[in-house]
């Protein structure tokens, strides 16, 4: 059994593609919310609020022979990738491109447009608005498949096109390919491009937003008077090493990756189940060896939808107790569905780096429902802690958990 560590990370969000804008916007407690106008054309859809990503760019160094295969959600995936490689010092590197690295992540869907374009060709029976690319920015894998391409790597590719999950199963999968010995480096996360169908697949099951006017004041998690999730957009990258391949080459190490659980509730493929949402907490502290009082704090998946916030917390708290301290980055954010787990993993390494952690905004009154927790609400929380975890649920009954070290 290899020991993983983080020797990189990257990420593009609503907020910033930095920690430093990050935790400034999550230290003015204000989150990215807005209303989309040009939603209003889908007159039979609830919501109008989204976290979009508005200053994204393609670097001039990206080629059109290479975007031609890359929709939105590509570009975020190698964004994110090209930021946590460069991070790493493995940006260019000849190494990454020997097969000593691979790649795990993925996205609820491939790029929506070209989705858009194949449903043209059924409904119309002509395929003007298709070319040789628009099934490879379809595609369920494209993520993980441009990711690959674009920096040549030739180690296993594992897409993780799980919803919720895909970025954390993408971190976890990661860190068992090089934990048994498969791979000495590896690209762990996820990615997601705003899409209105998204947020018209939660407005059918009544879970978004109505707040169009007060965008600021939504989404809120684990509140009573939450009224469901808002849509974002991103996507957030680690790279992992093996502990021994990353002293030989002098690597900064950000943490270590010591427990991975993953399950399903095999029950319901929408509503979630608490019981196999404190399984997979139990077999991610199995996994590291550690007992639930060494962990300091909870990234919750918090996505303010009733029946998730309540299965959820009430799990965190069956198995960590009252003192546990929580809370949900989607309250900045919205939910960024395939990239949440990525995004939310390089947040929480880097506050408990830094021994401060984000409130969850807009929670004024914990819902009674909700498990017995310790929610950081206000200015944040200085918290000294080895371990944080962070847990992820997705449609399909979807369950991951991971633990991070502090590294020494």
């Amino acid at each position: 059994m290899r020991r993983v560590v983080v020797t990189g990370m990257g990420g593009v969000s609503a907020l910033g593609s930095s920690w430093e804008q990050v935790e400034a916007g999550f230290r003015s407690r204000r989150n990215a919310v807005r209303r989309m106008s040009d939603w209003d054309r889908y007159t039979e859809m609830g919501t109008r609020l989204a976290a979009p990503v508005l200053d994204f760019v393609q670097p001039a160094h990206w080629t059109r022979k290479q975007l031609r295969s890359m929709g939105r959600v590509s570009q975020l995936a190698v964004r994110a990738s090209e930021l946590a490689l460069a991070d790493a010092g493995l940006l260019g590197d000849p190494l990454i491109r020997s097969g000593a690295m691979g790649i795990a992540c993925g996205s609820s869907v491939g790029s929506t447009p070209d989705i858009s374009d194949f449903a043209q060709m059924l409904i119309s029976g002509s395929s003007d608005r298709l070319n040789a690319n628009s099934y490879v920015r379809m595609m369920p894998h494209t993520a993980a498949a441009n990711v690959g391409i674009f920096f040549g790597l030739k180690g296993r590719i594992v897409p993780t096109s799980s919803a919720c999950t895909s970025g954390s199963q993408g971190v976890g999968y990661a860190y068992e390919a090089i934990k048994f010995g498969r791979q000495p480096l590896m690209l762990g996360g996820g990615a997601e491009e705003l899409c209105a169908s998204e947020a018209m697949a939660f407005d059918m099951l009544y879970a978004t937003s109505r707040r169009n006017d007060t965008p600021e004041l939504t989404p809120q998690p684990y509140d009573r008077d939450r009224d469901g999730l808002v849509i974002g957009e991103g996507g957030g990258m680690l790279v992992l090493e093996e502990l021994g391949h990353a002293l030989a080459r002098g690597a900064r190490i950000h943490a270590e990756v010591v427990g991975f659980g993953t399950n399903s509730d095999g029950t319901h493929v929408t509503r979630p189940e608490e019981t196999t949402m404190r399984a997979v907490m139990e077999l991610a502290l199995a996994d590291a060896g550690i007992a639930p009082s060494a962990v300091g704090y909870v990234s919750g998946h918090g996505t303010a939808t009733e029946h998730g916030d309540v299965a959820e917390s009430r799990a965190t708290a069956a198995v960590f107790g009252p003192g546990i301290a929580m809370s949900s980055q989607k309250s900045y954010l919205g939910h960024t569905l395939g990239a949440c787990g990525g995004l939310e993993s390089w947040f929480a390494i880097e506050m408990m780096n830094r021994g401060w952690f984000a409130p969850t905004v807009n929670l004024e009154n914990v819902d009674p429902a909700c498990g017995d927790l310790d929610y950081i609400v206000g200015d944040g929380r200085e918290i000294d802690t080895e371990f944080v975890m962070n847990n992820n649920f997705a449609f399909g009954g979807v369950n991951t958990s991971l633990i991070f070290r502090r590294w020494p």
